[in-house]
């Protein structure tokens, strides 16, 4: 029997390691797991992912890459008129919690795996500099600055999903304005910036 040609089996596959983790978390996740839930043979996904770091790599490279919680969708909040970047940064905070939260932990359990597994750790870091990179020019290119910021993102992120708390904008407003200082502006370019 010829086998039949299946050109979106490999993105059924990660599509699929992507809500056994988000439905068992990463101790859930394995090829018989995947490939019953992507309902293909266990030797397809073993064919396309020779091992489970290779398909976290490609689920974690796909969930970061998604509009709400991509670099993409970072810096179009970022490019949006008024508020300053405090405000900015509060709404995209509050974007990323509001309703159901489920999207935005799967990310982060898949990112924080890197903290145990050597091959997620250079996705992660290109996650973490292209954050930077997307918040930079909005501090007059301070990268110490940015990456502060995008640490407190991740912080409160974290926190957030952890505990379950309301998202308290005013509160988050005030922190993001602590860091920025005297940078804050309505966007890049803005009159009345402050240099870096």
């Amino acid at each position: 029997m010829a086998r039949r040609y299946d050109p979106g089996r490999r993105d059924r596959i990660i599509d699929a390691a992507i809500r056994v983790t988000g439905d068992h978390g990463i101790t859930g996740l394995s090829h018989r797991s995947v490939a019953a839930e992507a309902d293909v043979p266990l030797g397809s996904t073993t064919y396309h992912f020779a091992t489970l770091d290779e398909l976290l790599v490609a689920a974690l490279r796909k969930v970061t890459d998604e509009p709400r919680t991509g670099v993409d969708g970072w810096a179009r909040a970022l490019g949006e008129p008024g508020s300053g970047l405090a405000g900015r940064l509060t709404a995209l905070l509050g974007r990323l919690v509001s309703g159901d939260r489920s999207r935005v932990r799967l990310e982060y359990e898949l990112y924080l795996a890197a903290l145990r597994r050597d091959a997620l750790r250079p996705v992660a870091a290109e996650w973490l500099d292209a954050c930077v990179e997307v918040v930079r020019p909005h501090v007059a290119g301070d990268a110490a600055t940015a990456r502060a910021l995008v640490a407190l993102i991740d912080g409160l992120l974290i926190q957030l999903l952890l505990t379950g708390r309301a998202f308290e904008p005013d509160e988050v407003r005030e922190a993001f304005a602590r860091i920025i200082g005297g940078r804050d502006a309505t966007g890049p370019g803005d009159p009345g910036q402050a240099g870096g």
